[in-house]
């Protein structure tokens, strides 16, 4: 299978073990063999394990590839959005290169699936159909929708033209009441899973018809400046030759506190107690202080640097304004080369605890407006000020003066911390020699 896996957003819903950086695919909440995995880590597993050959593309923001680099290893094929422009330029990007830089033949099927929603095996297994199906249809479009449960208002729905399996698309209805939502149910409509078949040549058609161009440079150039539009409205919406299949295994769209705890294998994750009087309590604790929690009920508690959230289950779907009215730098990010975490916010100083993974290292850099100061409070490394390496150890420190050039490498598991003092601590304060250009 060719895939395509949408990772996109920045998940405010999920506040506050969510932020600008870390989306909610990549929250570790899924129990797996040695530790927690997270969506991203749990679908790209899930589709390995039902074909080990699978050509998996990620279609993602430059703000989130050094997170799934962290999650997945370097090895991972990604398509790159230089700016956040909808689905469909983003799969026009991903088609591109898969047709220029993978070198997938034209006439072979590509699958669009979201990163994000919960399901099983059998949802794996309806995605290699779908394939088929686009090998041996005449249609130029082919859907997966789901049988629903309810009459929800958050999904999109599909009429298709009869109540069989595979069936030709009547019409489509956007995100309805819920009383016009029960009448689309009593007519047979499908959730729309936002999963497109189709074969190669039909979006980079689609792609220069729309948006003017198909190959992957003239995209990736003048991505900025392309219609924000998703791939339903562009695209599904207009194509005549449209079919949708049913899917009635599970399927659950985890983009809510309430629908997230729902997936949850495990009601305590972290540092937390909760006594007998709790009932259906789910909590999440990212910080190194415990939880203690006693008589709540139909509730959700989360914790991380970022902040804490204490919500009844239901109103937690209410949460995105009231995250848009907190105004605070990123608290924690993971990186491609470890992860970072920051503990104090002082007038004209940060303090933060950064991790090494063994061989990894940060880009050579330099700031001109700040002071730096490292404390190495475990493992082990080699670090490069001005030129100059020396090897560290627990208990070394290292001083960098204002545009003083500096790195680190990891030779063990690394942790340090990172003290920064100056009159402008800000990302922008940032300059990188030649030495050396993969990290942070």
């Amino acid at each position: 299978m060719n895939i395509i896996l949408l990772s996109g957003g920045s998940g405010k819903r999920l506040w506050p073990l969510s932020n600008d950086v870390r989306s909610k695919q990549f929250i570790k909440i899924f129990p797996s063999e040695y530790a927690y995995e997270s969506m991203v880590q749990r679908m790209y597993r899930q589709i390995k394990e039902i074909d080990k050959n699978a050509v998996i593309t990620i279609a993602t923001s430059k703000t989130q590839v050094s997170a799934i680099h962290n999650q997945l290893g370097k090895d991972i094929e990604i398509s790159v959005e230089p700016s956040r422009r909808d689905t469909f330029p983003a799969i026009s990007l991903a088609c591109a290169y898969l047709d220029e830089v993978k070198k997938i033949s034209k006439q072979e099927a590509v699958v669009v699936v979201p990163v994000d929603p919960y399901v099983d095996e059998g949802y794996f297994l309806a995605l290699t159909k779908l394939c088929k199906l686009v090998e041996k249809s005449d249609c130029n479009l082919t859907l997966m929708g789901i049988n629903p449960t309810y009459p929800s208002e958050k999904y999109g729905y599909i009429i298709p033209r009869d109540s069989s399996e595979i069936s030709f698309v009547k019409s489509f209805q956007e995100k309805p009441n819920k009383t016009d939502a029960k009448e689309y149910i009593e007519q047979g409509a499908l959730w729309n899973s936002g999963v497109f078949a189709f074969r190669l040549q039909y979006v980079l058609d689609k792609s220069e018809e729309l948006l003017g161009y198909r190959r992957y440079k003239d995209l990736y150039d003048n991505y900025d400046a392309l219609e924000k539009i998703s791939f339903d409205y562009a695209v599904a919406e207009k194509e005549p030759s449209i079919q949708v299949m049913r899917f009635g295994g599970i399927w659950k769209d985890l983009g809510t506190w309430n629908t997230l705890t729902e997936g949850m294998e495990e009601k305590i994750i972290g540092n937390a107690r909760m006594n007998d009087g709790c009932q259906n309590l789910h909590i999440l604790n990212e910080l190194d202080i415990p939880i203690l929690a006693m008589g709540l009920k139909d509730m959700v508690i989360s914790a991380s640097p970022e902040g804490i959230l204490v919500s009844d289950k239901e109103q937690s779907s209410y949460i995105k304004p009231f995250v848009d009215e907190i105004s605070q730098q990123v608290m924690f990010a993971d990186k491609s080369w470890g992860s970072y975490r920051v503990l104090d916010v002082g007038k004209g100083s940060l303090t933060i605890k950064i991790g090494l993974k063994t061989g990894c290292r940060m880009s050579y850099h330099s700031h001109q407006n700040r002071d730096e100061v490292w404390i190495i409070i475990n493992g082990r490394g080699k670090a490069i000020i001005d030129g100059r390496e020396q090897y560290v150890k627990i208990g070394d420190s290292l001083t960098m003066k204002a545009g003083c050039a500096h790195t680190i490498t990891a030779d063990t598991e690394l942790e340090l911390i990172e003290v920064q003092i100056g009159r402008d601590i800000s990302v922008s304060d940032k300059y990188k020699p030649e030495l050396c250009t993969q990290g942070r």
